[in-house]
């Protein structure tokens, strides 16, 4: 056979003078095949070009080896969903590791959640789903419960009920921000949130309020802001606060892009962070500290993330009666220099 042929395992079994049985066990590391035996067929399916036949795997054992992870577009703009790819190359590596490859279902902002998981559902394209953009009461939890689908969240939902899911402590982060702010000497701090629906903006909310009350600073409504936050939108936003009557001296970012459109509008007014205006943002890409600003970062290491999320569904698929696995990340915070 010459290198690169789609070499059968009949081809390979001929060639080693092996039975096709022992070479299929041979290329699963199956425990009952000599070492020696199990190097010499994978050195020859290599230099053949040998690929697994998972479609024919799939009509045999009912396993497509594939994980889906449904990800919402967060808006139509450029570089509104940056954030993304490192968690998609966290996800894909682990999912390789596992024996799966890892399939992405993008959804448009007006695309109904549950439709789009229904419509996964009916193709059966997947052994796992990883369902994100998670909201109060969400629905697709009890259907894929209810189905029973292995899966796991990124993120959580308000339910009394026990699912899996990988989170970031945004309560936790958003507390620690404002905090920080405060030792700051601000007292008029602003909050970027995300949607206003995402259980990820309400947390984000919670852990402020809780910074506030505390301190026994009384909630101004007009400085906490609800949108996707993208460059344009963000520095549209700030900018209106910085031009009230009572401007904020503190920010607590969202991401990195409601950052950069924080500094836009910091920087046409001759204003500068970390001396006019004290600024934390979450980062998930490492964008904040190549920025030639003093900003206080909350890092979130999102292809961590990705791993995590294919560890837990993995372990539901093989396992599905097992224990429900949660899971609850720290953001790691470097001070402003």
């Amino acid at each position: 056979m010459k290198s690169g042929d789609m070499a059968n395992l009949k081809q390979i079994a001929a060639e080693l003078s092996l039975s096709v049985t022992t070479v299929s066990r041979a290329l699963k590391d199956g425990p009952e095949v000599h070492p020696s035996t199990m190097a010499r067929v994978k050195e020859v399916a290599k230099r053949v070009g040998y690929v697994p036949n998972h479609h024919g795997r799939a009509l045999k054992t009912g396993r497509t080896l594939t994980l889906t992870a449904v990800l919402p577009m967060e808006t139509r703009d450029y570089l509104s969903d940056l954030a993304k790819l490192p968690l998609i190359e966290g996800m894909t590596l682990a999912a390789r590791q596992a024996g799966y490859s890892l399939s992405i279902y993008s959804t448009t902002p007006d695309d109904d959640p549950v439709e789009s998981v229904q419509r996964l559902l009916q193709a059966r394209s997947a052994d796992g789903l990883i369902i994100t953009r998670m909201v109060s009461g969400d629905p697709r939890v009890k259907l894929l419960l209810d189905q029973d689908i292995p899966f796991v969240a990124f993120g959580r939902t308000d339910l009394d009920i026990a699912y899996p899911y990988v989170d970031i402590d945004n309560e936790q982060i958003a507390y620690d921000a404002t905090r920080r702010l405060m030792d700051k000497g601000c007292r008029r701090i602003a909050l970027q949130l995300l949607v206003q629906k995402d259980q990820a903006s309400a947390m984000r909310l919670a852990g402020y309020g809780r910074a506030m009350a505390e301190a026994g600073i009384p909630i101004d409504q007009s400085l906490i802001g609800h949108g996707t936050f993208t460059m344009e939108s963000s520095a549209a936003w700030f900018d209106r606060l910085l031009a009230s009557p009572d401007p904020p001296t503190g920010l607590a970012c969202a991401n990195e892009l409601g950052l950069l459109g924080a500094l836009h509008a910091l920087g046409r007014r001759g204003l500068e962070p970390g001396r006019d205006v004290h600024i934390v943002t979450r980062d998930s890409t490492r964008l904040a500290r190549f920025l030639p600003a003093k900003i206080g970062v909350h890092s979130v290491d999102m292809a961590d993330v990705g791993h995590k999320l294919i560890e837990v569904l993995e372990s539901r698929i093989a396992n599905p009666l097992g224990p429900i696995a949660t899971v609850l990340l720290q953001g790691r915070f470097e001070p402003a220099e």
